[in-house]
């Protein structure tokens, strides 16, 4: 109950450059048990819940232009657009390393429920776009920012996938901590932007775990089914 009741400070709380990594932390997927579960899966269904996990990530993260093109492309000019900018390249080899794992993990694990599954999938991307073209100055870089930084725990299940399934991968190459904490402060300048970055952080973060409770969910139908 106490980090339940810290993670929900963290999300309450404006956002600073200080605080971005301690919020992802606080918040994320490494805080989901079901991430546990599939980082140290070694069980009978292993294969079948890693599968499922890229499957769906790849239907959230995997298609072009995604949150973070988007968010760059409704920026103007200035640091913030420049830090989109690289993470967009930088996110770029990211998606195509999750499109050729999807490919390789074979085909999507049969369960109970793929039209709600869907219909979830579709509520979630729907919301990524939404917090990526927001008019609220800060929001979509909050989002960007968070993805970013989740992005290295999530990337911990698709490299176990990848080693299962034979597949070669690289370590990732995503922006540095230090330069998300700088392009953070060069937003956060007024209450209101600071709450946008917190805003779109803390929506992003709420995603990814509604994904992880969607995974754990099918992944329990398939033991019952």
């Amino acid at each position: 109950m106490a980090s339940s009741r810290s993670a929900d400070r963290n999300m309450a709380s404006p956002m600073t450059g200080v605080s971005a990594q301690a919020r992802v932390g606080a918040a994320g997927c490494a805080s989901h048990p079901h991430w546990l579960a599939l980082v140290n899966g070694s069980g009978a269904n292993a294969g079948r819940d890693l599968a499922d996990a890229v499957h769906l990530l790849c239907s959230l993260h995997g298609r072009h232009p995604g949150l973070i093109e988007l968010a760059c492309n409704r920026t103007p000019d200035g640091p913030a657009r420049a830090w989109l900018s690289r993470a967009a390249e930088d996110f770029e080899h990211e998606r195509l390393f999750l499109v050729r794992l999807t490919a390789t993990v074979g085909p999507l694990p049969s369960t109970p429920g793929a039209a709600e599954t869907e219909s979830s999938l579709q509520s979630q991307r729907h919301a990524l776009e939404t917090l990526a073209t927001s008019e609220r100055q800060g929001c979509a870089l909050g989002a960007a920012t968070a993805l970013v930084t989740d992005w290295a725990v999530i990337r911990q299940i698709l490299d176990r996938a990848a080693a299962r399934a034979g597949l070669d991968h690289r370590l990732p190459a995503l922006p540095e901590p230090s330069s998300i904490a700088q392009v953070v402060d060069s937003v956060a300048e007024s209450i209101a932007a600071s709450r946008a970055l917190s805003f779109g952080a803390d929506q992003l973060l709420l995603q990814h775990r509604a994904l992880f409770d969607l995974l754990e969910a099918r992944a329990s139908a398939r033991e019952s089914w």
